[in-house]
């Protein structure tokens, strides 16, 4: 049976009290569906930047959110990664939204097939690695970390996915998914992309524990902000079998970034419920609604949506540019509008 060990340190039980005071002053306020749209989407993508750039993935956020919006048909592999988190974070949200409650091996399985489909090959895609791995430092150019054997894997990883479906109860919901994100690090159960899948992982766990962080934010930011310090806490170095890890310096980290984020997300939201957009009508959030789901729309479409005079359809569509909400792309008849894209 995993057991790990770690201390209740003054520093971490203040950010467990401070993560559980943001969360709850978020939650006792309403914000309109537009905002929560477009934070959903800013997430989204920094999510699929900081996550992939983590691993040495060299895309700018400008070059990831014009590959998000436009998904070519021929990407390189860099690409790729990108595409596939983002496919990743979609797909693990419906199963939230869902009521998805517990993390099981089908779901770390199912993660690493998505953010490694056509990277890796088919027989290492989505399955535990049956080969040693060795984790080396570029800057020394030598081995650091070797993880346990193969055989040793599904033991482990078992046992780890025991722990955080059982301890619910036992142990706060922040340690817990600390606690799950460095262990299997640990144990580095695939032969590729396991930051990953750790990553989403680790998502996927926090909203079965309550704190859903596919909606408004991504903690990813934070370790991409500075990756060396990443690593050097997530990770250990020397021989598995022989190390006595301590949790304790890995969780205070972890909290700080969660807090970080959550203290961003706010600091947006009360920018955005400052805002004019804050007033908009119900027909302005249909509009926004659509383009969420749909990416365009005209006044065709809008005309099907609304029993409102083309002059007034006009001025709706003119409230929302003049409010920096949309943009207009050609002219006359052949008008769409779109969502205006995040600087």
């Amino acid at each position: 049976m995993f057991e790990p060990k770690y201390t209740i340190t003054n520093k971490l039980l203040a950010n467990v009290k401070q993560i559980g005071q943001i969360v709850s002053g978020l939650n006792e306020r309403r914000f309109p569906q537009v905002v929560l749209f477009e934070m959903e989407r800013i997430a989204r993508e920094v999510s699929a930047h900081a996550s992939t750039s983590i691993e040495g993935n060299p895309l700018p956020l400008t070059d990831v959110k014009r590959l998000l919006k436009q998904s070519p048909a021929h990407i390189r592999d860099t690409e790729r990664e990108v595409l596939n988190y983002n496919e990743a974070l979609l797909a693990l949200k419906k199963q939230v939204d869902a009521g998805v409650k517990n993390l099981e091996k089908d779901h770390i399985l199912f993660i690493h097939r998505l953010v490694t489909k056509n990277l890796l090959a088919n027989f290492n895609s989505g399955f535990l690695r049956t080969a040693p791995v060795f984790v080396n430092d570029p800057k020394l150019k030598q081995t650091v970390y070797w993880p346990p054997d193969a055989v040793d894997v599904p033991t482990l990883l078992n046992d780890l996915l025991l722990f955080a479906n059982t301890q619910k109860n036992n142990i706060d919901a922040l340690l817990l998914a600390g606690i799950f994100h460095k262990q299997f690090v640990l144990i580095h159960p695939f032969m590729d992309g396991n930051g990953r899948t750790v990553r989403l992982a680790t998502k996927l766990l926090l909203a079965g524990l309550g704190l859903d962080t596919f909606h408004l934010f991504s903690f990813e930011r934070y370790y991409n902000a500075n990756v060396t310090k990443y690593f050097a806490t997530v990770g250990e170095r020397g021989n598995y079998y022989d190390l006595a890890v301590d949790f304790t310096v890995w969780l205070e980290y972890f909290t700080d970034g969660i807090i970080d984020e959550l203290l961003r997300v706010k600091g947006e939201l009360e920018k955005f419920s400052q805002a004019p957009a804050a007033g908009l009508k119900d027909y302005h959030h249909l509009i926004l609604n659509y383009l969420h789901e749909h990416g365009s729309i005209n006044d065709a479409i809008y005309t099907t949506l609304v029993s409102r005079a083309k002059p007034t359809r006009a001025l709706d569509f003119r409230y929302l540019l003049d409010q920096g909400l949309i943009e207009r792309h050609n002219k006359g008849k052949a008008s769409y509008y779109c969502l205006k894209e995040a600087k």
